[in-house]
């Protein structure tokens, strides 16, 4: 009974709880209606609210949008008046212009008509003409017994005649006149091309001393008798010598001018890095020679620049770089050669030559002197040499080889470096040599020649580089006149004192001469 009790209690709390719980819910659910019934009113007010909104928005954009369509279609409407109006316009002006080209179409039709009747007259004159010539001709013919074509070449021969005629008096009249003035052209050109081409340089003399102010270092070369100094001589190929009057000067005595440079370059360095090492020594000689190497190309390179004489091969402008370091009479022999281009280039350019040509072969016609201390041969040969390998202009060629006399001139440029050659050494202050020493120096290779059996006479030409002898061809056969020249040429080497080379030219030339007709013709007169 009690487990009966106890389930019927507990199955009564379990009705109980499930009634209160579904009264519960009832309560949630209806209060959730309400809640739900409240949102929905709120949520249709608000709906009516935002659609009265979008409604008065939507009507006021409509409106806006058909003013638009309207305004737009007002001004369609105008523009399709304007253009309609264009329209009728150009309708109008062409009707006008078809009525126009319809009275020029017939005025044209009827001047045509005119034209082909005046065109058929002529042509009836034409033939007419022709018909009078052929006769007329005809009739000169047989009154002149001449045909046409043989009077005609009769006229032209006549005329031909006279214009040669005129123009060998008119060549011959110009080459009068030029002939007149040709003394008062040159000297004016000659003065022009001085005054206009070349500029004085002030005269470069090279280094040949570097001083050594440090006692110690001069101590340092001179000990071990003087061994470093005899290493610094075998590398360089110089000889090094303390000037005994000033102990500071090392003097560079070399006949070679670049070695002399590379030297001083390579003791300045030494003296300044104060290394007197073997192997600071290697290198020092080793940079002076790419320095003066560098100094070459850029001198040349330089002046091809400022002469403006265009391209030149490297090697080339290397060879005018060494003329830096030669000299002529103490005449520095690239700054004669640019004086030489200068004067030619100006003389060129008044005369109507190339006047850049004129300037490049001014500027190499002593490029042999760059190498004619270390090769057989006078520097005009090796010039011409050169110049041929780097295949310079012919004009240029002939100009180095001409330019003392040597060759033939083929071409006016020969002619202006020669002149500019002259010029500029031969210009007051341009060279160290003194008139008296020049002009003895030409006498005695005169006087030697002289003193020679069987000499007629000898002429020193070329400034001092040539001598010519001119033997009797009674007194001295070919084998003799031979042994003259290399006679004439030890005496010359072993007693005088001269630059470059010179060069002994013997003419041995047997001439006879007779005369045919004159006396018969005298004996004739007198008979008279």
């Amino acid at each position: 009974m009690l487990y009966l009790g106890l389930l019927i209690l507990i199955i009564l709390s379990g009705t109980l709880g499930a009634y209160m719980q579904t009264k519960k819910q009832r309560a949630e659910v209806a209060a959730a209606k309400l809640q739900a019934a409240k949102i929905k009113q709120a949520g249709e007010i608000q709906g009516q609210q935002k659609a009265q909104q979008i409604l008065a928005k939507n009507t006021k954009q409509t409106a806006n949008y058909q003013q638009n369509i309207t305004d737009e279609l007002d001004s369609f409407a105008l523009d399709n008046q304007t253009r309609q109006d264009r329209i009728d316009q150009r309708e109008k002006a062409l009707v006008a212009a078809r009525s126009h080209l319809d009275e020029t179409a017939e005025r044209l039709n009827a001047d045509r008509d005119k034209l082909n009747e005046v065109k058929q007259q002529i042509e009836t004159t034409k033939v007419s003409a022709d018909e009078l010539l052929t006769k007329r001709t005809d009739t000169l013919e047989t009154q002149a017994q001449l045909k046409v074509t043989e009077a005609q070449h009769q006229i032209l021969s006549e005329l031909d005649q006279q214009l040669q005629h005129e123009q060998q008096a008119n060549l011959r009249f110009q080459r009068e006149d030029d002939e007149s003035n040709v003394t008062k052209m040159s000297k004016l050109l000659a003065t022009d091309a001085i005054q206009r081409g070349p500029v004085d340089f002030p005269r470069e003399h090279t280094e040949h001393t570097v001083s050594i102010p440090e006692a110690d270092v001069r101590q340092k070369l001179l000990d071990h008798d003087e061994q470093m100094l005899r290493y610094l001589e075998a590398v360089t190929g110089t000889d090094l010598i303390f000037d005994p009057n000033a102990e500071t000067e090392l003097e560079i005595v070399t006949g070679d001018p670049l070695r002399r440079e590379e030297a001083r370059v390579a003791l300045t360095n030494l003296v300044v890095g104060h290394q007197w090492n073997t192997l600071a020594i290697e290198k020092a000689i080793d940079d002076a020679r790419q320095t003066v190497i560098n100094e070459l190309h850029h001198t040349g390179e330089s002046v091809a620049v400022k002469l403006h004489i265009g391209w030149m091969h490297p090697d080339l402008m290397k060879l005018v770089g060494r003329l830096k370091f030669r000299t002529s009479y103490g005449q520095n022999v690239l700054n004669h050669s640019i004086e030489v281009a200068q004067i030619a280039g100006v003389l060129a350019a008044e005369l109507g030559i190339d006047e850049q040509l004129a300037r490049r072969a001014g500027l190499l016609h002593d490029i042999g002197k760059a190498i004619d201390r270390n090769i057989e041969g006078t520097h005009v040969e090796l010039g011409v040499q050169l110049t041929e390998l780097y295949d310079e202009d012919p004009a240029i060629i002939n100009a180095i080889a001409a330019h003392h006399g040597d060759t033939e001139s083929t071409s006016p440029i020969a002619a202006l470096v020669e002149a500019g050659d002259s010029v500029s050494g031969g210009r007051q202050g341009a060279r160290s040599e003194s008139a008296e020493e020049y002009i003895n120096r030409l006498r005695s290779l005169e006087q030697i020649a002289n003193k020679q059996p069987g000499v007629k006479e000898s002429y020193a030409i070329q400034a001092g580089r040539e001598i010519r002898i001119i033997v009797d061809p009674r007194k001295i056969d070919d084998q003799a006149n031979q042994s003259l020249t290399e006679e004439v040429r030890d005496e010359i080497e072993s007693e005088l004192t001269y630059p470059g080379k010179i060069k002994v030219t013997t003419v041995r030339d047997f001439r006879t001469t007779a005369y045919v007709g004159a006396e018969k013709k005298t004996k004739q007169k007198k008979r008279a």
